[in-house]
């Protein structure tokens, strides 16, 4: 099938090579010529694992194209997905610009039947918006052409993408056109050739159901991590807890691990949407709003832990940081944990030594903003774990990558002025630590 992605980011990148992947003629769209360069030249402008092999080996097959001219895209793909950014606006609702845009331009130079689908992470109603956005420029043109509009969210676990796609749990699909299911149908039949994983429904239930899967998996993990500071004040110890209610079937162990806060490109923005489309219905969503203060006073619940051993005042003090990314597997460094922590402890004088194995130079840049220049210089980028530990008083643990599970503690309490470790994802087997001569402190722990 002929398929044109609109949108080369997170979302559209991963989309195009999985499709392609699977025999499709794909086209991905992009009006950032910078990141169409990078494709051409055989990289990639995002960090996924095994996304840039499967992009390499669709794109020498001939079944992977890039390009900037929008014409060439509309004209190409029976099927038009809509994969451009929604970020949050000022009132905390999607921006919808990128997507009435790609609309637009569907409309202005489509000739034939298209079915545009939206990919994006869109408020309900986008479909009818996006509807009514193609037929104005129809109309302004004076032609009469058939289009369909779907909802296929996409449900891709940053660090996973590819394998989420390839092996889906389930694929939704929002459309009242039988033509539009039939041709979605048609596209997915390879990925769900095992076991049917396919469910078709309206489209604002379509819409609707993406932002309520995340709002529950960020629900779990605030409700977890205000959990974790009652189990601190009561002598409880909130692992053990985790597991007792995990083993429950009716609850699962999934997204129930506490720690410094969540962050990326989903969870902070589709809470705030949703908590928006809330508003605007006439129904404020008390639960919603509650998720998102427990997850902002979350991310400084590492800052007040040091505060609380050092004082306010961290002039002289230096701290090796471990992990910058929201999280592990990715460069992503939107709403990450580590931009408050950073920031805090830096306003508060400390020199810090950060690493993280691959978002340091998206680190760097995000940081120059949020922090400036000056403020920046006292942020080190280290080129390992154990050299980020060298001449620091004491380890903070942010992001939870792998290789940070079992390190070397004999040498780390050699290392570490004050043998002290603020573990900021529970990594580590306090009584282990402790046994090592290193005093630990974690999130939700006595």
């Amino acid at each position: 099938m002929k398929v044109t992605v609109i949108g080369t980011g997170y979302v559209g990148l991963v989309t195009g090579a999985c499709l392609a992947e699977m025999g499709n003629h794909v086209l991905c769209v992009d009006v950032d010529a910078r990141k169409i360069d990078i494709l051409h030249s055989g990289g990639i402008p995002i960090h996924e694992p095994g996304l840039q092999e499967v992009v390499q080996r669709n794109a020498a097959a001939g079944r992977l194209e890039f390009t900037t001219d929008i014409a060439r895209s509309v004209a190409h793909g029976t099927l038009q997905f809509i994969a451009v950014g929604t970020p949050p606006d000022e009132d905390g609702s999607a921006d919808l610009q990128y997507v009435t845009a790609a609309a637009r331009n569907i409309g202005r130079l489509m000739t034939d039947h298209k079915v545009i689908v939206d990919k994006s992470t869109v408020p309900v109603g986008t479909a009818d918006k996006v509807r009514e956005t193609v037929a104005a420029e129809l109309a302004a043109r004076g032609v009469a052409l058939e289009f369909s509009v779907a909802s296929n969210p996409e449900f891709l676990k940053e660090g996973a993408a590819v394998e989420d796609f390839m092996k889906p749990d389930r694929i939704i699909i929002g459309t009242d056109d039988e033509r539009a299911t039939l041709l979605l149908r048609a596209l997915y039949a390879p990925f769900v050739r095992n076991h049917d994983r396919l469910l078709v429904m309206d489209v604002r239930s379509a819409e609707f159901t993406k932002y309520a899967a995340n709002a529950m998996l960020a629900t779990r993990i605030s409700f977890m991590n205000e959990l974790s500071r009652l189990a601190e004040k009561l002598g409880a110890d909130i692992e053990h807890v985790r597991m007792g209610i995990g083993s429950d079937p009716r609850i699962g162990t999934h997204f129930l691990y506490p720690g410094a806060g969540y962050g990326g490109s989903c969870f902070p923005k589709d809470v705030k949407a949703l908590a928006r489309m809330a508003a605007d219905a006439g129904l404020p969503s008390r639960m919603m709003a509650a998720v998102e203060q427990v997850n902002e006073e979350q991310k400084r619940v590492l800052v007040d832990k040091v505060v609380a051993r050092y004082g306010e005042d961290l002039r002289g003090r230096t701290f090796a940081l471990w992990g910058l990314a929201f999280k592990p597997n990715t460069d992503d460094m939107r709403e990450a944990p580590s931009r408050v922590v950073v920031a805090e402890l830096v306003r508060r004088g400390a020199r810090l030594q950060a690493y993280d194995p691959v978002a340091a130079a998206e680190a760097r840049r995000v940081l120059a903003l949020d922090l400036g220049e000056p403020a920046l210089s006292q942020v080190h980028f280290m080129a390992s774990a154990p050299a980020a530990l060298q001449g620091a008083d004491a380890l903070v643990v942010v992001t939870e990558w792998k290789e940070f599970r079992t390190p070397d503690f004999e040498a780390m309490a050699v290392t570490l002025r004050d043998r002290l470790v603020f573990d900021g994802r529970n990594l580590y087997d306090p009584a282990l630590v402790r046994g090592f001569g290193l005093d630990y402190r974690g999130i939700g722990r006595p």
